[in-house]
């Protein structure tokens, strides 16, 4: 991480740190050529043994950070375990990143149903299809199933099953970074005791 950081106004200054990931996200979504909305999150299971793969961000403002996936998948089952979770965004062509951490809530039926209805309908069949994270005997095998749902289906609505849904970080930390030269970077975070609580903010060493 060690590419020139593009020409920006001091972030550093900044006292609102939804605020402050609002503006970077839209630069992002004009910088980056794939999915500026992706982020890894990472989870742990009952051992205490850590998970991370990438999703995508869905909503985002003061509540916190929102994500949607099956909750009888790995990732679902170690958040209903222990419902807290770490996100990372990274964005090569700014020399960003930014790291949060927090505990999780469920989003509302109503929220989830509202974003489900907005996935194509194909993608929401492959919901009904795909047991998320557990052994598939063959490729034929969920090919079987989207066609036994699109059969099911035909001619109606694709609801959302009750096994998918939504959830919001609740952050209790986040941390922006901004790529410098020769590795001296700038950073601050931004720390609360409670999800409801008031920022403090603290510049870090790179």
């Amino acid at each position: 991480m060690d590419n020139k950081a593009p020409e920006v106004s001091d972030f550093t200054a900044a006292e609102d740190p939804f605020a402050l990931f609002g503006r970077w996200l839209a630069e992002a979504e004009s910088a980056e050529p794939v999915n500026p909305e992706a982020m890894a999150i990472a989870t742990v299971d009952a051992e205490g043994m850590p998970n991370v793969r990438m999703i995508l961000l869905k909503g985002a403002d003061a509540r916190g950070f929102v994500f949607y996936t099956n909750c009888e998948s790995t990732k679902g089952l170690e958040l209903a375990a222990n419902p807290k979770a770490a996100l990372l965004f990274y964005w090569k062509s700014l020399g960003r990143q930014i790291r949060i951490r927090g505990p999780i809530e469920p989003v509302t039926d109503a929220e989830a149903d509202i974003y489900f209805a907005t996935r194509h309908r194909e993608s929401r069949i492959g919901a009904w299809a795909s047991r998320q994270s557990r052994p598939l005997a063959s490729r034929a095998a969920l090919e079987e199933a989207v066609e036994g749902y699109t059969e099911e289906f035909a001619g109606g609505d694709v609801l959302r099953p009750a096994y998918w849904h939504g959830y919001r970080v609740r952050p209790v930390e986040i941390e922006f970074w901004q790529s410098g030269e020769f590795r001296l970077h700038d950073r601050i975070e931004f720390r609360r005791a409670t999800p409801d609580g008031r920022w403090a903010k603290t510049r870090l060493y790179p």
